[in-house]
């Protein structure tokens, strides 16, 4: 489980920083007309296109490299994440939900996970996670899109920031319950015990409450500060899976020392 584990966090970093570059290679005209992101490496000269296809294909390759470790039903699984990460810029020319194709992009993994320990999918717990991830994506994206929404409009750059505009608190409080209910339905197909409950719905829904009641759309600084909180929210999640695994463990461990020997 180490192993799968130090596979998914390497595959996780390379992979994501390649949609970035991805990213970053489609926005480079619009990147340019906003404030925050004229500097980067891309937009601001500092690299060429064709530098940036260049370490584009070093970071494929790592991340081939790490899926190749993978079983085979993983491995091309996994290259159905790829026209998302692909459309996912293009995304914000002709819709106002591009933070919908960067949620099934980025939580791919949750369903690949599965794969990777379990050889196969198993629907009925993987799907509802996998729709937490997205509904939560929309979450923070959205918060995150709302640094740069005076320069998007400018330049043309659809959001759901932008489509949601001053009802977003109440849209995203919808997305969070989503969130918090998807990830307990996945939990409870699972067998999930309390621990697991207890955690998301109490310290999850605490944390998401936290950020859309301290979050003000019209700052870009508190924007930036409540996305990057939800590193915390990630933290929650993990812990409840652990405190659930080591409650499991003790409770079993009782049932058995209870046992009488034959």
């Amino acid at each position: 489980m180490a192993t799968m584990m130090a596979l998914f966090g390497t595959g996780a970093v390379v992979m994501r920083g390649a949609g970035c570059t991805i990213n970053d290679m489609w926005d480079v005209d619009f990147d340019k007309k906003v404030e925050r992101t004229k500097t980067r490496p891309i937009a601001s000269g500092l690299v060429s296109r064709p530098k940036a296809l260049a370490f584009l294909g070093v970071q494929l390759s790592a991340g081939l490299a790490v899926l190749l470790q993978m079983n085979p039903y993983t491995i091309f699984f996994c290259f159905g994440s790829m026209p998302f990460v692909i459309m996912y810029p293009f995304m914000k020319r002709i819709t106002y939900w591009p933070q919908l194709f960067l949620g099934l992009a980025y939580n791919w993994g949750a369903l690949a996970g599965w794969s990777a320990v379990a050889g196969s999918i198993d629907w009925t717990v993987a799907l509802p996670l996998y729709a937490a991830g997205v509904s939560w994506t929309l979450v923070y994206d959205t918060v995150y899109g709302h640094q740069d929404k005076r320069d998007d409009i400018a330049a043309g750059v659809k959001s759901t920031s932008l489509l949601f505009g001053d009802h977003t608190k109440t849209v995203l409080s919808g997305f969070s319950a989503a969130t918090i209910s998807l990830m307990c339905l996945s939990g409870y197909m699972n067998g999930q015990g309390l621990p697991f409950f207890l955690t998301v719905a109490g310290a999850g829904s605490a944390h998401l409450l936290w950020q859309l009641k301290s979050v003000d759309i019209n700052s870009p600084s508190v924007c930036w500060r409540i996305f990057k909180s939800n590193a915390w929210f990630g933290a929650i999640i993990f812990s409840a899976i652990l405190a659930d695994l080591a409650y499991d463990r003790i409770t079993n461990t009782d049932d058995t020392e209870e046992q009488p020997s034959l």
